[in-house]
Formats: C-alpha cells, structure tokens, sequence
C-alpha cells in the first residue's frame, strides 16, 4: 500500500518547501564563494608539502657524481620532467576515458510525486460536446514512486566518440612527443652546467690563490708608490694590471660560483649540497662530421619531435573533417528500458518501453558548407605547418652540424692553447722562485693559465651544447618510457651506454618514438 498523509500536511509541506527555497535563493545571493585571501598558513602548509613530495622518493646521492649520474637523476627526479610526465599520463587518461562515450548509456532513475488534492478529471463526446461520463473520475494516486531502467545508443554519437578518441589519442602521443622534446632540452641543460661545475672545482682553488698572491702583489705596489722609490708612473702601470688581472679573474669565479646550484636544481639535489664530479674524458672527437648528410636529414625527418608533433596534428585536423560529416547524416537512436510505479490506478505496474528515433536538423544545411570549409582549411594549415615544420628541422640540423665542427675545431684549439700556457706558467714559476722574474709577472702568467683553462673548458662546454643540440635534432634521447619505476642505477647504466654511443658517433637503428 502507497504511503498517505493528509490533505493540510501536504499543504504545509508545500507551503515550507516553497519558503525554504526562498530563503535558499536569498542566502545565495550573499554568499562569500572563495574571494578570501590566502593566509600565511596555508601558503606556509602548501610550500611544505609541495618541498616534501619533490624530495620523497629521491635517492641520497652517495660518493661523487658524473655525468650520466647527473644525466639519470635529471631523467628521473627532475620537477619539469615529472611535469612533462604527468602531462603525458593525463592525456593517455583522456584517451581511455573517451573510449566509454562510445559504450551505451545505461540510466537507471527513481521518483516520487506527490499530490494535496486527488487527480480528478472528466471528458466529453467529441461530437456532442455533452460529459461522457455521469461523474468525474480518478486515475492516478495521490502518491507514487516510480522507477526506470533503460539503455539508449546514438548511432551519430557513437561516431563522434569514435573520432574524438582517435583524436585523443593523437593527443596523447603529441604529449609524449612534448616529453621527448623537454628532455632533449634537459640534456642539454645538464651536460652545460656539468661541465661548469668541473671548472670550477679544478680552478676554484688556482683562482683564490691567485686572487690571494694578486692581492698581496697590489698592497707591495701601492707601498712601494708611497715611498716613491721609483718614479712614480711605473708603479701605477704596475697596479693597473694588477687590478685589470683581478678584475678578470674576479669575474671567472663570479662566472663559476653558480654552476653547482645550477646543476643541483637540474638533479633535484639539495640545493646547499657539497658534491664533487668526475672529470669525464674527453671523448668529442668529431665523430658526427663523418655521417654523410642525407642520412642524418632522414634520420631527423623520421625522428625529430617537432615534425613527428606535426603529423599527428595533421591526422587530428583530418579527424575534425570526419566528425565535421558525420554532422550531415540524421541521427539515429534505440532506447529500450523497463519501468515500474506502485500507482495503484494502474492495471500493469511493471512495463517495458523500445523505440527507434530518427531526427536530423534541418538548419544544419545552412552551416555545412561553411562548416567543411573550415575542416578542409584546418587540414591544409596542419599540412603547410608539417612542410614548414620539415624546413625548420633541416634547417636547425644544417646549423647544429655546422656548430658541433665549429665547437670541434675550437675545443681543439682551447686544448692546444691551455697546453701551451701551463707549460709557459711552469717555467715562469721556477724562474720566479729564482728571482728571476717579478711578482707581476708571475701573477699574470698565473691569471693567464687560469684564463685559457676557464676557456678549454668552456670549449668542453659548448662542444656538449653543440653535440646535445645535434641529438636533440636527430630525436635521439637514451630513454622515456619506464624511467619512472626504473631504478636510479639501472637508468644511470642506459645514460652512460647512450652516451658513448653518441660520443661514437653512431646512429642507432630507426624504430618508433616512445
């Protein structure tokens, strides 16, 4: 038996709810949604927690670190590269996701009504007009719950979920296409500050030193200007290169001091951390001058993430010209559901309910050409972006190559140079220790060999810029996928392998971007 109350108690519920959803509009309208300003206690809980979670799972680094080491811990631990990786799961999220819009849909749904006043009503002959029935009748309960579970299917929506994940998945592999590119440019970043903070380890020490004895050099100058032994220009000659060789040497550790934090945040290590690194051999012997050209161009047309980005953007505008067709067919839809209602009006309670609909939107006419016009321009800007895309990447290969000998040729030339300077400052030092020769002398010999070392190393450098700029062209990365769960020790092994790979000068076999 359905539920009963009074005439006067449905009344007053109507008249509360009608009341109460009054008062609820009115409240609404002077609600406060969010425009407080932040509290130094939730800026201060928010900072902790985020520090907390970019150091959790972070190996302590033990012993002193080398470059693929760095390299791994960048892949691995780095907050720009967790983002790129994120961004990538969450775009492989969409795909999966979108692949349920194709699925029916199954709506299950309940419901009560309710009514103060019973549902009376009468009919009339429609030739006479004159009542039907002697009395009004009643047909429907007061209360009722009703209930209904049913499934519908869109053939026109299933279309267009169907493009749209193809869609979503070309999504996903440009994603992973954007992870690629932001570790090449990672790679790079690291291998620079590397070989900085190799510098300044080894020259950091000299340049005190050398600062030190400078310094002391310049106070024996200005005292012997007071005394006014010697005239008193050459003792101003004298001070002036002294200050211009402390200066000099002044701004090469300015230069250094930075590289260590620089390389700490790109390894996510702490940042007040006091690590050493290993001197890599220098193994850059030009090796990639050797590969003819037009292997390389190939190479870097199957490989390159820009270009690789710009064809699935292509098959992304060719899907909108599909979904944009589908908009020109009716569509066509089943329904079929099974329904109940304890009514006790009602002869059969329980019932099953199956339809076939077929509707199309006629004013859609109007915008169909206007709407192929532009799936048809987004496809040839897609195409014109590619073929641009694909001369920007010859272009950035035929400059890096032309780069990598330049830096080739000067790292040679750096190397020659800081050989014939330590030598020269050897022999100044024991001509000095035999008085010989004057402070001056020996002090600006000893900013010079600093100086040419400061530049060998900065050949080094831009010799690993240059190569890492070429890789990055070729799409050549050690690995992406599986980095996350992939031991520190086991990511740092593929890095090294890579890296001798590469400083081989050998291109691995063409297979898929992951």
């Amino acid at each position: 038996m359905p539920l009963s109350f009074p005439a006067s108690t449905l009344r007053m519920s109507t008249r509360f709810v009608f009341v109460g959803g009054l008062l609820m509009l009115a409240g609404c309208s002077t609600l406060n949604f969010g425009t407080a300003a932040l509290t130094e206690d939730e800026v201060r809980s928010t900072v902790a927690a985020d520090k907390a979670a970019l150091v959790r799972d972070v190996e302590p680094l033990i012993g002193p670190l080398t470059l693929e080491g760095a390299v791994a811990r960048a892949i691995k631990y780095n907050a720009e590269q967790r983002y790129h990786a994120m961004e990538q799961a969450v775009a492989q999220g969409t795909f999966e996701v979108g692949q349920f819009d194709m699925l029916p849909k199954l709506i299950a749904s309940a419901g009560y009504r309710g009514r103060d006043k019973e549902l009376i009503s009468r009919s009339e002959d429609s030739v006479t007009g004159e009542p039907s029935l002697a009395n009004p009748y009643i047909s429907s309960s007061r209360e009722a719950i009703t209930t209904d579970v049913g499934i519908s299917w869109s053939l026109l929506d299933f279309g267009q979920s169907y493009y749209a994940a193809k869609q979503n998945a070309d999504r996903a592999f440009i994603a992973g296409e954007r992870r690629r590119k932001a570790l090449h440019n990672l790679m790079e970043e690291v291998r620079g500050a590397y070989w900085r903070v190799v510098a300044a380890q080894k020259l950091l020490p000299v340049l005190r030193t050398t600062i030190a004895d400078s310094e002391l050099a310049l106070k024996d100058a200005q005292a012997a200007e007071n005394e006014k032994i010697r005239s008193p220009l050459e003792p101003l000659r004298y001070q002036r290169q002294l200050l211009e060789n402390l200066r000099l040497l002044e701004m090469i550790q300015q230069e250094l001091s930075t590289a260590r934090i620089e390389l700490a945040a790109l390894t996510n290590l702490p940042l007040v951390a006091d690590f050493t690194v290993v001197e890599p051999a220098n193994d850059n012997n030009g090796a990639w001058l050797s590969q003819p050209v037009d292997q390389l161009e190939q190479y870097a047309l199957l490989r390159n993430p820009d270009l690789r980005e710009g064809i699935y953007n292509g098959r992304i505008a060719q899907e909108e010209t599909r979904r944009t067709l589908l908009k020109l067919f009716p569509g066509v839809s089943f329904n079929y559901s099974y329904r109940t209602s304890d009514d006790d009006y009602l002869i059969n309670r329980h019932w099953t309910d199956a339809g076939v609909q077929i509707s199309y939107n006629l004013m859609g006419l109007l915008a169909a050409p206007a709407q192929m016009r532009l799936a048809d321009a987004g496809v040839a800007l897609a195409d014109q972006r590619r073929m641009a895309t694909q001369m920007v990447v010859l272009t950035k290969l035929h400059i890096a190559r032309l780069q990598y000998a330049n830096a080739t040729r000067q790292l040679a030339r750096a190397d020659a140079i800081a050989s014939v300077d330590e030598r020269m400052s050897t022999q100044i030092s024991n001509q000095a220790e035999a008085s010989k020769l004057t402070p001056l002398d020996r002090v600006s010999q000893q900013s010079a060999a600093v100086l040419s070392q400061l530049r060998r190393y900065q050949a080094l450098s831009n010799s690993q810029a240059a190569a890492s700029r070429l890789q990055a062209t070729l799409g050549l990365e050690p690995v992406v996928e599986g980095s996350d769960s992939m031991p520190l020790a086991q990511l740092t092994d593929v890095v090294g392998n890579a890296l001798h790979t590469w400083n081989q000068g050998q291109l691995p076999p063409v297979q898929a971007a992951q």
